[in-house]
Formats: C-alpha cells, sequence, structure tokens
C-alpha cells in the first residue's frame, strides 16, 4: 500500500507541557488504524495536529505528498476545502449547532466549497444519511431532536458528504450504547471496504479496535511506544505497556500478558529517559536513556530497550 499520511517527528506543546514528543507514524491508504491509549497519552492531541486544529511546533504531516504543516493562509484554506480530510469529534452534541436542521449540518462542506447548487448539495446530503443507516427525513430536524447514535452518524454523514480520502474518529463509539457502537464501527469499516476511505480510530478502549482496524499505533505519554498489525500487537505485545493494555481488554486478553498489579509509578516521566520507566516491571539501568523506535519482526516497531519476547510474563 501506498502511504497517504506520513507524520515525520511531530511535536506538540501547549503552555510549555510538551503533549506530543518526536511521534513518526506512516498511515496507508485504504486501511484502518486504531490509534490507542489512556487518557492523557496524546492520541487526540496527534489527530488534531493533523487536521490543522492544534499547533504544531516541530516535525512535518504530509498528504499524499502535500507539507501540510508548511501551508499557511489562502493555501492552507484552499487545502481545506478540498475535503480531502474530515475530522469526527468525539462530542457530537457539542460539534452540532442546535439551531442548525441536520441538512444544513450535513451539506455545510458543500456549500462552503461551493461545488453544488442547492438542489445538488440536498441530494448529496439524503445520500451521505442513507449511506450511515439514517432516514433522509431527519435532514428536517435538528440534533436535539434525535437520539446519541443517530447524532453520532450525522456527524460521520456530514464528513462522507465532501467524499473524503481520510476520516479522523476521534472516540466515534465512547459515548454510544452497545448496539450504536457495533452499527458505528461495522458502519466504518464499510467505508474502507466499499468507499476505499482510510480511517483513523482513535480510542482509549482496545476490544473496539481489535474487530475493525488493520494496525494499532499505541502512544503512552506523547510518545508511539508500538505499532504494528493489530492481530501481531494483540497476540504477542512487545511493549510492557501494550501488554498491559490487552491484559486490560477482557475480550482480546492473552494469556502472556503484564498484570496490573505490577506496575509501579503513576504516570509517565520526562527526565530524558524512557517515559515508562517508572511503572514498568522490566526496568534497568539502561532505561534512563530513551529507547528509539525500532523495527522488529518485520512490520512490527518497538521503543523498548529489552526484547519483550524474550521476557517471562507472568497472567
Amino acid at each position: 500500500m501506498s502511504t497517504l499520511l506520513d507524520i515525520q517527528d511531530l511535536s506538540v506543546e501547549y503552555d510549555r507541557h510538551r503533549v506530543l514528543d518526536g511521534v513518526s507514524l506512516a498511515v496507508r491508504t485504504g486501511e484502518i488504524l486504531g490509534i490507542i491509549g489512556e487518557t492523557g497519552s496524546g492520541k487526540t492531541t496527534l489527530a488534531r495536529a493533523v487536521a490543522g486544529l492544534a499547533p504544531v511546533h516541530g516535525g512535518r504531516i504530509a498528504f499524499d505528498g502535500t507539507d501540510l504543516t508548511a501551508l499557511r493562509g489562502r493555501a492552507r484554506r484552499a487545502w481545506r476545502r478540498t475535503g480531502a480530510l474530515q475530522y469526527v469529534f468525539q462530542d457530537p452534541l457539542r460539534a452540532l449547532d442546535p439551531q442548525h436542521t441536520v441538512g444544513t449540518i450535513v451539506g455545510e462542506g458543500l456549500a462552503v466549497a461551493g461545488r453544488q447548487r442547492p438542489a445538488e448539495i440536498a441530494t448529496r446530503v439524503s445520500d451521505a444519511l442513507t449511506r450511515v443507516g439514517l432516514d433522509p427525513a431527519l435532514a428536517a430536524r435538528r440534533p436535539g431532536e434525535i437520539s446519541g447514535g443517530q447524532r453520532q452518524r450525522v456527524l460521520l454523514a456530514r464528513a462522507l458528504a465532501v467524499e473524503p480520502r481520510l476520516l479522523l474518529c476521534d472516540e466515534p463509539v465512547s459515548a454510544l450504547d452497545a448496539s450504536n457502537r457495533n452499527h458505528v464501527l461495522r458502519l466504518l469499516a464499510g467505508l474502507r471496504d466499499t468507499a476505499g476511505v482510510t480511517v483513523v480510530v482513535i480510542s482509549h478502549d482496545l476490544s473496539s479496535l481489535a474487530g475493525i482496524a488493520d494496525r494499532v499505533a499505541v502512544l503512552y505519554g506523547g510518545r508511539l511506544a508500538e505499532h504494528g498489525p493489530i492481530g501481531d500487537v494483540l497476540a504477542a505485545p512487545r511493549h510492557p505497556y501494550t501488554a498491559l493494555l490487552v491484559a486490560s481488554a477482557p475480550s482480546v486478553r492473552r494469556e502472556r500478558a503484564v498484570p496490573a498489579a505490577r506496575l509501579r509509578g503513576t504516570g509517565p516521566g520526562y527526565d530524558g529517559g524512557c517515559n515508562y520507566s517508572a511503572r514498568c516491571p522490566f526496568a534497568t539501568a539502561a532505561c534512563a536513556t530513551a529507547p528509539a523506535l525500532s523495527t522488529v519482526d518485520g512490520d512490527r516497531a518497538v521503543a523498548c530497550h529489552h526484547a519483550l519476547a524474550d521476557l517471562e510474563f507472568t497472567s
């Protein structure tokens, strides 16, 4: 697969606090990439930086060869109007204007781009609502008049109406019940299979990614801990933090996993070394130096000084 989104050495800071620290990651055309991590790991900041919604302090973000971090002013606005990259927010109630109808909301991107007449926009809105499993008649309603699951799908319809190449979905199922959660996850998988849309799903729930993602990237404390094909990562995690996540997800738990009881400390450190070492049961003197992200097992990479496949995991 070709690379659609190429992130190199990305750093983001807020109030002198580094939220992302040198993250490098490639998203391949036509795949579903899951980005997993606990609250504060930097996963939402990563997505927002890609979408131009968070300040980039270092590094490069390229979309199909176009350096997004170099675009300014009119060039940036012109690129956004192409609709090639769409961001699906986590909270529909905050992301949807309660004063506007669903039809106006879904057609907003088309209207801004100025590419269709009103009748054409109405047709595209109807098509987008149908694609996400909603009755086109909902176009006349307002967000407060529909359910939470419907609002989440309206966000997806708004993104799909402009025919994007990449969807960035920030915790798209975190506020949904089991039935709506499964529906939205199946919908995301279907978009990749039927429309060829590349999808990045931000989540703190490894179980929700297990059935739809092709690859997974694990963030901890603003750094990339591990990434690779999701089946391989779940079956044999190579980073202690990944192993902890697997052990904490009942539906994907494996026998070889690091138990939560063996954790030390309370959170990531920033002393120049490995930011997981304060919590890691395998930490040694070598961890005083930050590990580089190194390729292992072909399509996998891990930032850890120790080959965890050779260490004894206990359940």
